[in-house]
């Protein structure tokens, strides 16, 4: 019974997506938001409308968004480890937490969080971007050095084992 009073202190509660993206873009403005959560809805022909299309199909934008709105927009304390693994809307803010005054946010303070991101992933022997090696689009890993047949096993003009004879493809047989 008590987690459902907890659950009703949660700022989020009985706030509508539009009504919270409403309040951030008024406060903050579309670039700050693109800024701090690099979503792209909030940099290519921004607007309440279209980013609420977008953050109703997607989950982790909208997670992303309420989790700037409750501790950027409402300066809430940072949320328990055990906590932090919810959604934000499922979150239990404890009875003494309440709300502060909206977070100033920057460009600039925005660039330096970037950077300084950039440099712990660097430090921790990540790749830019936060994916781990030289792999490709779907987490394979590239061998450059050699002769790529693993990565491009399709392509039988890099491979030395195809011969003119045709013999290299299984359904050119069927032409003769």
């Amino acid at each position: 019974m008590s987690n459902e009073l907890n659950y009703k202190t949660n700022p989020l509660n009985g706030v509508s997506l539009k009504n919270l993206l409403v309040e951030i873009v008024e406060h903050y403005g579309f670039d700050i938001l693109y800024a701090y959560m690099s979503i792209n809805c909030f940099k290519t022909n921004p607007s309440v409308g279209s980013s609420i299309k977008f953050l109703k199909k997607t989950d982790w934008a909208r997670e992303k968004v309420e989790a700037f709105y409750l501790y950027e927009y409402r300066n809430m304390p940072r949320a328990s480890s055990e906590q932090f693994l919810l959604p934000p809307r499922d979150r239990i803010i404890p009875d003494g937490d309440v709300p502060g005054e909206p977070t100033e946010l920057s460009l600039e303070a925005a660039e330096e969080q970037r950077e300084s991101r950039a440099l712990r992933w660097a430090a921790k022997g990540r790749g830019q971007g936060g994916r781990s090696g030289s792999g490709d689009r779907w987490g394979n890993q590239r061998d450059d050095g050699g002769d790529n047949r693993a990565r491009n096993r399709y392509d039988k003009s890099s491979d030395d084992s195809s011969s003119d004879e045709g013999d290299s493809d299984p359904w050119g047989k069927w032409k003769s």
